[in-house]
This record gives structure tokens, sequence and C-alpha cells, in this order.
């Protein structure tokens, strides 16, 4: 079986975040970027079917040279090889279309993404690839199992869980539960000399054009002092309560 991870390049959550030009440009000064968490879930599942079955892994990422070690660490937890679209990220629908073609000309089975990024929380990436490739989709994935050729996916749902059968080949859409943080794997040194080796192919962007642009960025608003009141002044917790929190 031939399985594609998608490896988004996002900034660690410990980073200071800042805009320039007029709050329209992401500040990359400082920044230290890992892969996006529900990736590295995807990822984690992959391997464990190359170690089970003898799978093949092929990690893919559209960025531009900096996301290299990015890539560089998923061979070193044990992908087989490494595809870059040499392009920017500059919106879902432009990702999307350089993945779809990665996707059509590869002949894969199984296509594993998280079903968002820790950047910018779009969730819609996999299934635009679903739809440009036409190949079945199952979203919000915590279990997946593979048998002869048919896939066993459970997804979250409101309330509950959903179990779904689906022939190969297939896009899903992971997230924490396909396997858990304890069970993410640390690159050793052996991995990291072995990820040296490995094939990392870049391709140039097949001139989708994109469709948004940043208008500008905004800061959440940062939180107000902590006001504390006494557990016997009933009173005025119920005061500030109605006319500052405006909650009762």
């Amino acid at each position: 079986m031939k399985i594609l991870v998608c490896i988004s390049h996002v900034p660690d959550t410990t980073s200071k975040i800042n805009f320039t030009n007029s709050d329209t440009t992401f500040d990359t000064n400082g920044v230290q970027f890992v892969i996006n968490p529900n990736d590295e879930f995807g990822l984690t599942r992959a391997i464990w079917f190359k170690e089970k079955n003898g799978d093949q892994v092929t990690v893919v990422n559209v960025g531009e040279a900096d996301t290299e070690p990015t890539l560089r660490k998923a061979l070193a937890i044990g992908a087989d090889e490494a595809i870059r679209v040499n392009a920017q990220p500059l919106d879902s629908f432009f990702v999307a279309s350089q993945l779809a073609e990665v996707v059509k000309n590869g002949g894969y089975d199984l296509i594993l993404a998280g079903k968002e990024s820790l950047d910018y929380n779009g969730g819609v990436v996999p299934g635009m690839v679903a739809a440009l490739t036409g190949i079945n989709f199952v979203n919000g994935c915590i279990g997946l199992e593979i048998e002869n050729g048919q896939a066993t996916v459970v997804r979250e749902i409101d309330g509950g869980k959903e179990t779904l059968s689906a022939s190969l080949p297939l896009i899903v859409g992971v997230q924490k539960g396909v396997v858990e943080e304890k069970d993410l794997r640390i690159p050793n040194m052996r991995g990291i000399m072995t990820a040296r080796q490995k094939a990392l192919t870049v391709l140039e962007s097949n001139g989708v054009a994109v469709q948004s642009k940043v208008v500008k960025f905004d800061k959440p608003a940062p939180k107000s002092a902590v006001k504390m009141v006494s557990a016997t002044h009933l009173d005025e917790l119920i005061e500030l309560l109605h006319k500052e929190a405006k909650v009762i």
C-alpha cells in the first residue's frame, strides 16, 4: 500500500506571534516551526502501517525551501521519501490544488492529512483535495484500520462516534485519537542520519491562481485584570456579573 501524508509547516504554540507590513504579513523572525500536530498524528499512524505491513510512506508539503527541515524531521520519524511543492502556501484552495496534483500523479492508496492546521484552522484542505481528485473522503478520524484493501474509519461526531467502511483509495482527515500524544515518535540519531540520505523531490507549482488574500491580521484583545471578590460579599459579586461582565 502506498500512503501519502500531507504535512503543514506551522509555528510552535510557544512562539511569540507578530505581524509586519501594516499587519498584513506574518513575521517569522524568531519563530520555531514544527510539523502540524494533526498531521503528526497521521504520520505516526502511517508509520504503524509501514511497520505492520511494509507499506511505503511519502510525506508532502507545499512550501518554500525553509520548510525542508520539517520534511526532514518527518523522514527521520520514519517516512520513506518526501515531496516539496516549491510554492508559498498563500490560501487553502491553492494548497489543495498542489496536493491534488501530487495525489493524481502518485497512485496512492491512502492519503492522510490533519483535519486542520494549527496556524489558520481552516479545516478545508483535505475536503478540497478529495473534491479535486474525486476520491472518497472521511473527516474527523479518531480511529483507522486497513484490511484487504478495505478501510474501517472511526470518526468523531456531535455527541459520539461513527464507524464507517470505505474502499481504497481514500482521503482521511485525522486528529488526536487516531494515535495518542504518548505514541508520537521522537527522531533518534539513527533516524536523523538516515533521513539525510532519503529522497526529497522538489516539484514546481501547477500554476493555479490564488483565490484569496490577507487583508489584515488582528491579535486577540488582551485579557482584563482579574478582579477578586470576597466570598462574604455576594451582593458585590452579583452586581459585577450584572453590570460589568453582563452575564446575568
